[in-house]
């Protein structure tokens, strides 16, 4: 038996606002992107113009055929009324060829644009940003809402101009046929004006949720992917299909469903008014010809006219899905394109010279801006360059968030934190973290070589450096047994590597970068006991001369710290020598007691 999976609060959030349909906001938004191509779109719009003018006169030509050749017998003018009108027509295929070509290329661009855009921003936002929006949420910003902006632009923006100037066109040439037939067509359109208010209406509100539905999707579907290890190992694969088939995509299926079925029948609807308007033109039209009123040629312009009036309404009611998807993506992507980045370099920042390693916390607190509570209250430490410290205590104490605020992925909400002397808010993150390393407990690989992979933080070092630096860290015996060396690929994440092995690699990474401050967050706890004494090994090289944070829960790993500071509720309750500490008989020796033996 499944449980039923509830959609999270962000489908209920985008639904808050159904009703809100074209928003001028939006619009503008949207609009700076396309500014760039404004000149290749006005001329896209004349050679519009010129399709639409081709277009609407082909019934009046087929009037002058009828009436001036076939009714008179004049063959010579039927025959140059055809090629006139066959001469139109090739020019409105060419200028419509160059005009979707033209449009194409602006859309493909304004994609480009705004992916860029999207990903530059995406580089910048702090980490904060990234513990509220899950993978699937930003892909879907991304890819699927970016797609149907340039949807729209392609083919969506001249075509409703296309579509407006048809209409216009079309009952300008109907009124001056006939005036009387005219006034006959217009009596269904109300009854359109009608049928597309109700329309729109369901139309905004379904296709949000189908929005909506697709950025759920997306989340899930993420989340399983990367955590396809944990499923098989508890042997979820089962539970999750039948969530996903039964709550997630039926979810998915059903506002789609909805959506499809307000679309069908709007267009049955104006087809069925274009019917009763042109059972009315024929019958009355052709009682007036019979009554020799008007011409055969004027009835049979007036029909197709009628038919050509409709297509445009029938394109403008499609038009406008588009317009209500581009509407709900645009402002999604506006949304993550104006998320303020909360850490940014002050207008007066400097560049931060060769740092030595000092570091001073100053009375420093932090919370994080959704949540009031304290996560560090109070804290003062002072780090000489070159020091070890290590950073124990209990799971949630705040040691994590103490290098965050060193490497300034957060800033401060009271104090300072200095390095060498200088507030970090003074000085540019770029040149602060250009000269600090950092290997994680679980160390991210990227989808490349091994050789790369080490390269990531001194892109220019030679392959010498990378091989001394796998050296110096145990990493270049397990290297070389793969398939291919430095070169072998290792997949995104790292997947055809043992843990042991991703954590050696970037082990040999942060020593390459040659930082000036290193933070270890339990960078040893999910490797085994033989590979930590390769890392033990390679850690006297790596931390010397630098200034050095590092968190464990081994103590083998910390003993021999210059430096072990005590964390407990964002609080720093002892600090001091291995030795002392344990002298002290104070926290630390309860965590030794109870935690660190081995």
């Amino acid at each position: 038996m499944t449980t039923k999976i509830i959609p999270p609060a962000f489908i209920t959030q985008s639904e808050d606002q159904l009703d809100k349909g074209y928003d001028p906001k939006v619009a503008r938004g949207l609009l700076r992107f396309l500014k760039p191509y404004y000149g290749q779109m006005i001329i896209a719009l004349i050679f519009m113009v010129i399709v639409t003018a081709s277009s609407v006169s082909g019934p009046y030509f087929v009037k002058l055929a009828i009436d001036e050749g076939i009714a008179k017998n004049d063959l010579i003018a039927l025959r140059n009324i055809v090629l006139i009108y066959f001469g139109i027509s090739v020019i409105q295929v060419t200028t419509n060829i160059v005009r979707v070509r033209l449009m194409s290329r602006v859309g493909q661009h304004v994609l480009y644009d705004v992916r860029t855009a999207m990903f530059n921003h995406l580089q910048k936002l702090s980490l904060s940003f990234y513990n509220r929006y899950s993978v699937g949420r930003v892909i879907t910003r991304v890819i699927n809402d970016v797609g149907t902006l340039r949807e729209f632009v392609t083919w969506a923006t001249l075509a409703i101009v296309r579509d407006l100037l048809a209409i216009v066109g079309i009952l300008f040439a109907m009124l001056t046929l006939n005036l009387r037939l005219s006034l006959l067509t217009f009596a269904v359109l109300p009854l359109m004006v009608v049928a597309t208010i109700l329309f729109r209406r369901a139309a905004r509100r379904n296709y949000r949720k189908v929005r909506a539905a697709v950025s759920w999707t997306n989340s899930v579907l993420a989340e399983n992917v990367n955590g396809v290890r944990v499923v098989q190992a508890f042997s979820r694969q089962a539970h999750n299909y039948a969530s996903f088939k039964d709550y997630v995509n039926r979810y998915f299926l059903e506002r789609s469903l909805d959506a499809a079925k307000v679309g069908s029948v709007f267009t049955p609807i104006v087809d069925v008014l274009g019917a009763i308007a042109t059972a009315l033109v024929v019958y009355l039209g052709g009682t007036a010809v019979l009554g020799e009123s008007i011409t055969a040629g004027v009835l049979i312009a007036f029909v197709l006219y009628i038919d050509r009036l409709f297509d445009p309404i029938r394109d403008l009611s499609r038009r406008f899905d588009t317009l209500q998807s581009t509407m709900a993506g645009g402002e999604r992507i506006l949304e993550l394109l104006n998320t303020p980045v909360e850490v940014q370099d002050a207008q007066e920042a400097r560049e931060m010279g060769p740092i030595l390693g000092e570091v001073r916390f100053e009375q420093v607190s932090f919370h994080y801006s959704d949540d009031p509570a304290l996560v560090l209250d109070g804290i003062d430490l002072d780090v000489r360059a070159g020091e070890t410290v290590a950073l124990v205590g209990e799971t949630g104490a705040g040691k994590t968030t103490i290098v965050k605020l060193l490497t300034r992925f957060h800033d401060p909400t009271s104090g300072c934190v200095r390095v060498d002397g200088a507030d970090l808010r003074a000085v540019t993150q770029q040149s602060l973290r250009r000269q600090m390393g950092m290997v994680l407990q679980d160390p991210f690989l990227f989808n490349g070589s091994v050789r790369e992979n080490i390269l990531f933080g001194r892109l220019e070092a030679s392959d010498e450096d990378v091989i001394a630096a796998a050296q110096a860290v145990g990493a270049h015996d397990f290297i070389m047994r793969l398939k291919k060396g430095y070169d072998t690929s290792v997949e995104e994440g790292g997947a055809t590597l043992s843990v042991g092995q991703r954590q050696l690699i970037s082990f040999a990474r942060a020593l390459l970068a040659d930082p000036r401050i290193l933070i270890l967050d339990e960078a040893t706890s999910s490797v085994d006991t033989q590979t930590e004494q390769v890392i033990q090994k390679a850690l006297a090289t790596l931390l010397k001369g630098r200034t050095s944070f590092v968190i464990a829960h081994r103590l083998s790993t910390i003993t021999n710290a210059d430096k072990i500071v005590v964390i407990h509720d964002g609080k720093i309750v002892e600090q001091g020598a291995h030795s002392e500490l344990l002298a002290n008989q104070g926290m630390y020796y309860d965590l030794y007691r109870t935690g660190f033996q081995e």
